[in-house]
């Protein structure tokens, strides 16, 4: 499991989708998570916007497993 390091409390799953190369553009992002193929903790996800947080599991079919880590915060 990939683990990618958050500079801050969340992160959007679109933007958690392209910071994991998973997709390049936002568009791509929606296109993947309206074809099901993105599950959050296990359950099937569409919703762009959701707010990931530190321990969260996401799966993408075909890239991989991930999880979200913590990084504190930017200074």
């Amino acid at each position: 499991m990939n683990q990618i390091v958050i500079h801050s409390g969340y992160i959007k799953l679109d933007q958690f989708l392209k910071l994991s190369e998973c997709v390049s553009t936002g568009g791509m992002a929606k296109a993947l998570l309206q074809e099901g193929y993105v599950r959050v903790n296990g359950e099937k996800e569409e919703r762009r916007g959701r707010k990931l947080y530190p321990g969260d599991k996401i799966d993408v079919q075909d890239a991989g497993s991930f999880e979200v880590v913590g990084g504190g915060v930017k200074e």
